[in-house]
């Protein structure tokens, strides 16, 4: 079931990022065992259709509450519009409101179908609603020295095409850099808040700040 929301593990997020670099829209959910899904909205692509039947390209075989054909995502270049004008039975959803008849989609904009949660990005959109605002989203210039030293070393694990790439510890941040333990909370603390996650979870922040330097262009994979 894909009703409760999941966090994110490291690997997931790295795969994500990934789908981001090629700048092509893409659908992120989760099947019937809990997986991460990517759904790429190829060039070229004219129509995608949604539902558990086997000529869907977002199909979701594992949610009964989904028609076979349950409703149509249109992409024109790289915008896309979900229509759904009453061929499912239960209806489809951004942000909870039904949709009747079509919906231009956002970046960071969530999508239902059934009981399935669908995340769709667009990178590179600009000013998107459901996610930073751009004039808010901090750049290098914002960023001392010494913290952008602690966030590259906090970002390098992704470099490689590990699937398991994790955050580092401060620990090991500071023996890496060679600074103390406590400098290193010291510009994590100060990292968190510049860029605008410290009031997530304690097990969330430290894959939160690597995904927010790396979609700001503050830590650039040249850096890494």
């Amino acid at each position: 079931m894909n009703a409760e929301p999941r966090q994110t593990t490291a690997a997931e997020l790295k795969v994500q990022i990934e789908a981001e670099r090629k700048g092509r829209p893409f659908l992120v959910l989760r099947d019937g065992v809990g997986a991460q899904q990517i759904v790429a909205v190829e060039e070229g692509t004219s129509e995608l259709w949604v539902g558990r039947g086997e000529a869907a390209g977002l199909r979701i075989e594992w949610d009964e509450e989904v028609s076979a054909l349950h409703a149509q995502i249109e992409v024109v270049g790289d915008e896309c519009t979900l229509l759904d004008d009453g061929l499912s039975r239960n209806g489809s959803f951004v942000g909870e409101e039904r949709v009747h008849g079509r919906r231009r989609l956002r970046d960071g904009d969530t999508l239902r179908f059934g009981r399935t949660r669908v995340l769709y990005r667009r990178p590179g959109e600009a000013a998107p609603e459901a996610t930073v605002v751009a004039s808010e989203t901090p750049t290098a210039a914002a960023v001392s020295p010494g913290q952008r030293r602690v966030l590259v070393a906090l970002c390098r694990p992704f470099k490689d095409n590990s699937a398991f790439a994790t955050p580092p510890t401060n620990q090991a941040i500071a023996e890496q850099l060679q600074l103390s333990v406590d400098a290193v909370k010291t510009h994590m603390r100060a990292l968190f808040e510049k860029l605008g996650v410290e009031d997530l979870p304690q097990n969330r922040k430290r894959v939160a700040l690597v995904e927010r330097a790396l979609q700001s262009g503050i830590v650039a994979p040249r850096d890494l």
